[in-house]
């Protein structure tokens, strides 16, 4: 048993503004299962509530010396963890906008030869914007969006972190935003 254990959290947090990684692993064991389960609770996908704790933990570490908890620690981490789903909610309706877009253009159009129109305007013109991309950024974007593949599955296959390839995607999407 560390003396961890028996440390508050405001105390955990004053010891985590001071560099002490073993505060900081104190929180995460205490924190991280429970924000973890709510995050999955919110989220259809269990990797992005894992994604979510995972950055929330490394940002947490990383604004260590700024933090301004005066109270309870845990309710500041699960409104952390809240706005995270909310952005990560947020991010999924934009992406099924788009595709919803696609389909609705796809079956609204009356003629065929409208809708093959409107169909390759729209591909080309997001077909210009990811040109403006890095070559390994569009190789990630084209075997997540257009071949289907997991963020560990692009990572195994280009030899990259699953870290990389999602800072990545991130930066794809933003730009075609």
């Amino acid at each position: 048993m560390s003396v961890y254990n028996s440390s508050s959290d405001l105390q955990l947090v004053d010891l985590l503004k001071k560099d002490d990684e073993a505060a900081f692993t104190e929180i995460y064991y205490r924190y991280a299962d429970k924000l973890a389960g709510f995050a999955s609770s919110k989220l259809y996908s269990l990797e992005d509530s894992r994604d979510i704790i995972h950055d929330l933990f490394v940002k947490f570490w990383e604004e260590r010396k700024s933090l301004k908890i005066d109270r309870n620690l845990e309710a500041y981490l699960f409104t952390m963890v809240r706005y995270r789903i909310i952005d990560k909610i947020r991010k999924n309706i934009t992406h099924e906008d788009y595709m919803g877009m696609v389909l609705t253009l796809q079956t609204s159009l009356g003629s065929e030869t409208e809708q093959q129109i409107a169909l390759k305007e729209l591909k080309q013109t997001i077909g210009k914007s990811l040109e403006k991309l890095s070559p390994r950024v569009q190789e990630i974007y084209h075997l997540s969006r257009e071949e289907n593949l997991s963020i560990p599955e692009i990572a195994n296959k280009l030899q990259l972190s699953e870290q990389t390839v999602k800072n990545q995607l991130t930066s794809a999407l933003k730009h075609l935003r």
